[in-house]
């Protein structure tokens, strides 16, 4: 009668262990062919509905990043705490990890939140030097797990980019750590904490998101843009300089991948945004179709407007996709001419704020001509 889809004491499980394991790895070596050292701090973004679909591959690598890994009940398979991996048997340093965490997971796994708050604490303290162990060298006084305040959810940066109310990285960092600068660790579970948010997030060096499905993606979410694109605006705003940031692919377990956040708003570009046989089938869906459509526009627009990484081109061609061609015009017309307006005026608005800096003469005339058109068509219903 009780339905659950898993069980929580199990996470992370014996086989997210082992793909959180290799996730850590594939993060270190593409740091190190990138920058030819370690990471001494990575930002890591943990949804609920991933941990659930997957066992705890995110909290699995994140244990595997400091050095620790699950102990596990034989019989159960329930963790009952974790152990510490000699520094021999790690091979790199003990890299240090600030989690942010969604209001899902915190809901859900409150005792995970514990046990790496734990496992951390316990890390930060070993009698180590600072060049094996990054947590030692980084403080041990503030807290690792961030994210909402108790009872509330998300980010806060869907409504202010929306509404164009926000100048610079500083107005995206200002709603981010207010949002999401509630500490988590045991005894002391969503306090405010604003200077510790941004003393740990201002040393994080990679930002790093991971999807284990490729049945949506970046630009179908606002979840991604206010989450992980939050975390790397925020980081900005503190250190001056944007961090590398990485998007992990563990749609094949037995193969994870670790991208560039650019290189997987490219592919995405190319395999969904304006592959033609996806935005044909919008078509055969009416109003919602259209919304669709939209929406994307606006995701792929949050993502820029926070983390930076939709080149000119994307917006290019997304504006004859959506906007420039013919068909695809009368479907809007018909069928819902607010999402025509929406995505060119979100457009527009890029070539305003210079994130698309470069517009072709020919696109920008498109883009003014469908927000009259549609008005028009708006009017005419």
């Amino acid at each position: 009668r009780n339905f659950y889809s898993i069980d929580p004491k199990v996470l992370p499980s014996r086989s997210s262990w082992e793909v959180g394991r290799k996730l850590a790895d594939r993060l270190v070596e593409r740091f190190l062919s990138e920058t030819g050292e370690y990471p001494d701090s990575v930002g890591l973004v943990v949804w609920g509905t991933s941990a659930m679909r997957t066992s705890g591959d995110d909290i699995a690598q994140a244990m595997s990043l400091i050095g620790v890994r699950p102990t596990w009940a034989l019989e159960t398979g329930r963790v009952t705490g974790f152990e510490l991996i000699p520094l021999e048997e790690l091979g790199r340093p003990r890299i240090d990890v600030t989690l942010r965490i969604s209001g899902f997971f915190r809901d859900a796994f409150a005792h995970v939140v514990e046990m790496f708050s734990d496992a951390a604490e316990m890390v930060a303290a070993l009698d180590e030097t600072s060049e094996q162990n990054f947590l030692k060298a980084l403080g041990t006084e503030d807290p690792r797990v961030f994210g909402p305040q108790p009872g509330s959810y998300g980010s806060g940066l869907l409504p202010l980019i929306e509404a164009g109310n926000w100048e610079d990285d500083r107005d995206l960092a200002e709603v981010y750590i207010a949002w999401g600068g509630f500490s988590y660790s045991k005894g002391a579970m969503g306090v405010a904490n604003p200077d510790a948010a941004r003393r740990r997030l201002g040393s994080v060096k990679v930002a790093v998101k991971n999807q284990d499905n490729r049945e949506h993606d970046i630009f179908d979410s606002d979840d991604y843009f206010q989450d992980h694109g939050g975390m790397i605006a925020t980081i900005r705003a503190l250190t001056g300089k944007s961090p590398l940031a990485y998007f992990s692919d563990t749609s094949n377990p037995e193969a994870p991948k670790v991208r560039s956040l650019a290189e997987e708003a490219a592919f995405v570009m190319r395999s969904r945004v304006v592959n033609p046989k996806w935005v044909e089938a919008m078509t055969k869906h009416g109003y919602k179709g259209a919304f669709e459509m939209a929406a994307t526009v606006d995701y792929l627009f949050g993502y820029d407007a926070t983390a930076r990484v939709v080149e000119d081109w994307m917006y290019e061609r997304v504006t004859e996709a959506y906007v420039m061609d013919p068909k695809i015009q009368k479907f809007f017309e018909s069928s819902n001419p607010g999402a025509l307006r929406s995505i060119a005026e979100r457009l527009l608005e890029a070539i305003d704020r210079k994130m698309w800096s470069k517009p072709s003469g020919d696109a920008v005339d498109a883009l003014r001509s469908a927000v009259l058109n549609a008005e028009r068509w708006e009017e005419s219903l």
